[in-house]
């Protein structure tokens, strides 16, 4: 695996950029920016408040600060590789996000902005790469089996309120092969979950001209499209992390008639992500944490550390403010905010 690791220092936090390799572009314009993954609201299922937010000082709210971006693959009783992880430390891991105050987002609602969470909570990002069984099974009653990472994510906002139970899946050709790819990606799309594209058969994509990019992720945004009409794709997990040259066609092309636009496109990183309001945030490189306990191989940039370092200020964590319409940070940060997010810069 290919991995974007950037040192930090806590002087250097605030001016941490997205991506290691590769060019840089801009996210392409869509009137989609406001959406989940699923095509959803962000705000549904959310209860609204019948009174104004506390103030951003009362919450310490920074809505400039990092966002965790986990990267999860099998959920394993026997993990083989530091990839995997088993059931009991999944649930551990959900179970600390919980606690800490962590509120589920899709990718798309991350990479857009559309992230409405209650004030002074903090919004992660769950990814699963590769479609694969242990991600999601459904049994013959049409739910998730216990055991599957979708049925412990479940089980475990079911035990803490406000724990929204979404993610990204990030699918391959012939996903999830033990439901069956197209009962399975209309369930996670009717449960507000997200589907994003991993190309048809996760494709280096730097070893391939301009023509076969275009063609791997082409064909699975059609293959997706086919078994879930009206699925709006707007996130790319790269495979090995690695981008295409220019980086710039894992956002936006076309192939055989068939278009697609995406607003973030994720590596196999090892930091922190930046705000989606932060001059720093570039979608065409995202970064991710590997889920990974304490002592695991390459711990230091696991998720472990990472939450550790977020938790005790050592990196700046993403504090939401309660208010959708405003951006509220600590007072010296505005010449952070990217342009287009100025008007709504409300430092304090």
């Amino acid at each position: 695996m290919r991995r974007c690791v950037l040192p930090i220092a806590a002087a250097a936090m605030a001016v941490l950029a997205v991506s290691c390799a590769g060019s840089h572009g801009g996210a392409p314009e869509s009137d989609e920016s406001k959406t989940t993954g699923s095509g959803q609201d962000s705000r549904s299922g959310q209860s609204e408040s019948p009174s104004r937010p506390p103030s951003p000082e009362s919450v310490a709210a920074d809505e400039l600060g990092f966002v965790p971006v986990l990267m999860y693959h099998q959920i394993v009783p026997e993990p083989q590789g530091v990839y995997d992880r088993n059931p009991d430390d999944f649930r551990a891991e959900l179970e600390r996000l919980a606690r800490e105050e962590y509120v589920p987002v899709t990718a798309a609602e991350y990479s857009t902005g559309a992230m409405d969470l209650p004030a002074g909570t903090h919004p992660v990002v769950l990814t699963f790469d590769d479609s694969t069984d242990s991600q999601l099974r459904l049994g013959v009653d049409g739910e998730p089996a216990d055991d599957c990472a979708v049925g412990i994510l479940r089980d475990v906002a079911a035990r803490h309120e406000g724990f929204r139970p979404v993610a990204t899946f990030f699918v391959n050709g012939d996903p999830f092969p033990a439901t069956g790819g197209r009962k399975a990606l209309a369930w996670l799309h009717e449960n507000g979950f997200e589907i994003g594209n991993h190309t048809l058969n996760h494709a280096k994509l730097s070893a391939l001209p301009a023509a076969g990019v275009q063609r791997e992720i082409a064909a699975n945004q059609k293959a997706i499209a086919d078994d879930v009409p009206g699925a709006r794709v707007l996130s790319m997990g790269l495979p090995f992390g690695i981008q295409p040259d220019p980086a710039r066609l894992a956002l936006a092309g076309s192939h055989a008639g068939v278009s697609y636009r995406h607003r973030g496109a994720y590596l196999v990183g090892a930091n922190p992500a930046p705000s989606p309001y932060a001059a720093s945030f570039d979608p065409v490189g995202v970064p991710r944490i590997r889920s990974a306990g304490p002592d695991a191989e390459d711990a230091e940039f696991g998720s472990s550390r990472w939450l550790d370092k977020l938790a005790d200020g050592t990196v700046p964590r993403y504090t939401s403010d309660g208010d959708p319409d405003r951006i509220s940070f600590p007072e010296g940060g505005r010449a952070e905010v990217a342009g287009e997010h100025r008007e709504r810069a409300r430092p304090y």
